[in-house]
């Protein structure tokens, strides 16, 4: 892929082949991060979409980034996301049907992860809109400090001082919910 300016430039020229290598590239993460967070193909693939509209609209008037494209994609992605919850109460998780229908499965183990996964899902929607980001910038997607700042618009410091409290505070909801 083209360095990441040169490709915005084009992008901003609207050159389809750039437009398509810069959705080829950070779609299939931005899928994922909205998966992990929303628990819903459909709205992960709507987050996608939408995320990929504002950006081609902010291209259209004339903004945009300069720098940092991934960044910039996250943070609208995280941005629809956080107003869809703002929106909505939280969608009802189900089982997943294709762990369902493996017949080797152990359905209590099945039955356990899902229930581990919504339950960190769970502890994830109560923390603030800046700590879910980074704690699933961080140990989902793998992103380091110095990139999660960027896509936050904040200082390492204080990205490492959300992470903190993030933790803590699911260390805190999680242990909370054992004992019941």
């Amino acid at each position: 892929m083209a360095t990441e300016q040169a490709l915005l430039q084009r992008a901003r020229r609207y050159e389809l082949q750039a437009l398509a290598e810069i959705y080829d590239c950070y779609s299939p993460g931005l899928y994922r991060y909205a998966m992990r967070l929303m628990g819903n193909e459909d709205l992960a693939e709507e987050c996608v979409a939408e995320t990929f509209n504002r950006f081609l609209n902010t291209l259209k008037g004339g903004r945009g980034p300069e720098r940092y494209l991934q960044a910039y994609l996250y943070r609208i992605a995280h941005n629809w996301i956080t107003d869809y919850y703002r929106r909505q109460p939280p969608p009802t998780l189900h089982l997943e049907p294709e762990r369902l229908q493996n017949p080797g499965a152990d359905p209590q183990q099945v039955l356990a992860q899902q229930m581990d996964r919504e339950r960190v899902r769970d502890a994830l929607r109560l923390l603030t809109p800046d700590q879910r980001q980074v704690v699933v910038l961080k140990y989902l997607e793998d992103w380091d400090n110095q990139e999660i700042a960027e896509a936050v618009n904040k200082q390492v410091g204080a990205v490492k001082a959300l992470e903190h409290r993030a933790l803590r505070s699911m260390r805190r909801l999680l242990m909370k919910e054992e004992v019941i």
